[in-house]
Formats: structure tokens, sequence, C-alpha cells
């Protein structure tokens, strides 16, 4: 594959996630507010599963290298084997669930909702609920690394969670350093900190270290904004940010149709790839960093519209050296 693909048969409404497996290097899981989760070979674009909840579907992930595990607004976290279409509801909550996220270094799965509660699963074990953790706003975004989980609430709080430790999880609790609601959190690959996005084209890059060194390497940064004819600056929510799982550079996303790879070590933009046919709602690199899906939907941030563009998953190639950090990339 050496251009930019869309894929064939796409949901019929929203793309709320793409999430790439961390199993293989091209399984593909879209999840849309039509109620469907999809299953793709992004590398062939082929279409190989498919099923249904009764209400939209926000978040979803690999809990295993064939098996599924998503949620939504009928507030029930499934379980699917993706070969022979076997469907289990392992937990619920009293509302949506809003993110699903699994941590390949512990291998539970980690269901965050509107009522406020992040519930822990270990899908190997027969009673596999094994936590459940209350916050006093509702889960907005989450996403764990390296046995380390960041919960983002929407009262700009963040909850960072230790996944080896039941007995004593919490790590720390931060308030956010961006002022406007939390869109996104994207963890570091090598578990040394996160990024977090709000509605206010800001990105934040933090760090778990709470020593003063490491606390000076923080920083903050506006993206995703337009220059208008009468002087005045468009500002888009930035929806989506991924980690590259190899160089640690990472993407952001916004409703302007944008996408932005960024250089975090150096603080650089690397590269601004062509506007979306839409706003960008997920973004997702494979395992091997060598592909990129990006979720492409109208976020209705300027309510209805008659004329919005279809709902589309593009995949996209990243070269061998495009993603690497400008330090990397002028040493090799």
């Amino acid at each position: 594959m050496t251009q930019e693909t869309q894929l064939e048969n796409p949901p019929s409404d929203s793309i709320s996630s793409v999430t790439f497996s961390r199993h293989d290097a091209s399984s593909l899981l879209v999840t849309s507010w039509d109620g469907s989760v999809r299953l793709y070979d992004a590398a062939a674009n082929q279409l190989l599963h498919s099923y249904q909840h009764e209400r939209p579907v926000l978040s979803a992930a690999f809990a295993a290298q064939r098996t599924a595990v998503s949620g939504g607004l009928d507030n029930n976290l499934v379980s699917v084997e993706l070969e022979t279409g076997e469907m289990t509801v392992v937990g619920s909550h009293e509302n949506a669930i809003r993110s699903v996220v699994a941590d390949p270094t512990t291998g539970l799965v980690a269901s965050g909702s509107w009522d406020k509660a992040v519930k822990l699963f270990d899908m190997r074990s027969p009673a596999s609920l094994v936590a459940t953790h209350l916050h006093p706003h509702k889960i907005l975004s989450m996403d764990a690394a390296q046995g380390k989980l960041v919960v983002a609430t929407g009262d700009r709080r963040y909850y960072m969670y230790d996944l080896r430790n039941f007995d004593n999880p919490l790590i720390e609790e931060r308030t956010a350093s961006l002022k406007f609601m939390t869109r996104c959190v994207g963890c570091m690959p090598n578990g040394e900190g996160y990024a977090t996005s709000s509605i206010e084209g800001r990105v934040s890059v933090e760090f778990f270290d709470n020593s003063e060194e490491s606390q000076t390497r923080k920083y903050a940064f506006k993206c995703h904004r337009e220059k208008q004819a009468d002087g005045s600056e468009k500002v888009f929510p930035v929806n989506a940010l991924a980690f590259h799982p190899i160089h640690g550079t990472f993407v952001s996303g916004g409703s302007d149709g944008i996408v932005n790879l960024w250089d975090g070590f150096n603080k650089k933009r690397l590269r601004q790839y062509p506007r979306y046919p839409a706003g960008i709602s997920s973004l997702s690199f494979s395992r091997d960093g060598d592909m990129l899906a990006v979720g492409c939907s109208y976020t209705y941030e300027e309510g209805e519209k008659e004329d919005k563009s279809a709902d589309a998953v593009f995949i996209r190639p990243m070269g061998e050296t495009e993603c690497r950090p400008k330090m990397a990339a002028a040493n090799a």
C-alpha cells in the first residue's frame, strides 16, 4: 500500500472511534453511531466481521487477538469472539460507556462511563470485574500504556492509576493545564507521560514524574486554528490524539479536518496533512506504526447540517522516517 485509501463498507453514521490491534499489524476496529462495531483488515481494505449494539457505540478495543470489547449508549460492555461471533455482556454501567481501553501490559480492560465510574475487567477470569473506581464527574476519555491508566473527567481533572496495584491503584489526581473541557487523552508508549487536548484548540504534554526536573518539561500549545478574512481566528476542538508506537511522536486531529504530526521532544510540528472532507473524530496507529487510521465525521460542534460530508475511515501509510523526531531523523 503506497497511497492513502478509504475503507470500503463503512458505517452508515458518524465514526466514534478507530482502534488498531496491538496483537497484529492490520486488524482495525471501527465503532459508529449506527450501533455497529466493524473489524477490518486495514492493509487489504477488507471488512472481516461486524456486530451490532442496540444503541450507538462510542468505543472499542482488542481484549485479545480475536476478542473485541465495546461499549456505548446501551450502557453495556460487550465482549465478542471475532471468529465465532459469540457475544457476552461482561459488565454494565448506569449511563453510557464513553471509553473502552485495553492495557497490553496487564491484560486488563477498562470501561469509563458518564456515570462517573471506571470499571476494570480481567477477561481471563470467570468473575471478570476486578475493581470499580468512582469519580466526581463523568468520564470523557481514557488511555493506558505500560500498566498506567489515565482518566480524564468532565471537571478538567486527570486521574492516574497503576493497573498492577489493586490494593492502592490511584497514583495521583491532577487539575488540567488546559482551561477548557478535555476532548482526548493519549499515553506515551514508553509510559513516561501523556498528552491531552481540549475543545479550545490546544494540546498539553505532561509527565508522570513529579520531580522538578521532569515537570519543567511539560508544556502546552495552540493548534487547529484558522485565520479569518477579518483577522480573527477560528478555533476548533482537538478531538483525537495518537502516539506513534515506535518513535513516540504523535498526531492530533481537529474539527477543522486537519491532522498534524508533532515532535513532542523538540516541540515542533513535523507535518500537516491535506484537509480531510470532514472533522477528525478519532486516530490510531497500527502496532508497527506503518499505518494511521483516520476517522472522519462531522462532530456537530455547529449543530445540524444538511450538507455534511459522508462518514469515512481513511488509512494513511506512514513512511519509514516520516514519524521520527527531528534528532533521530538527522542521526539516522
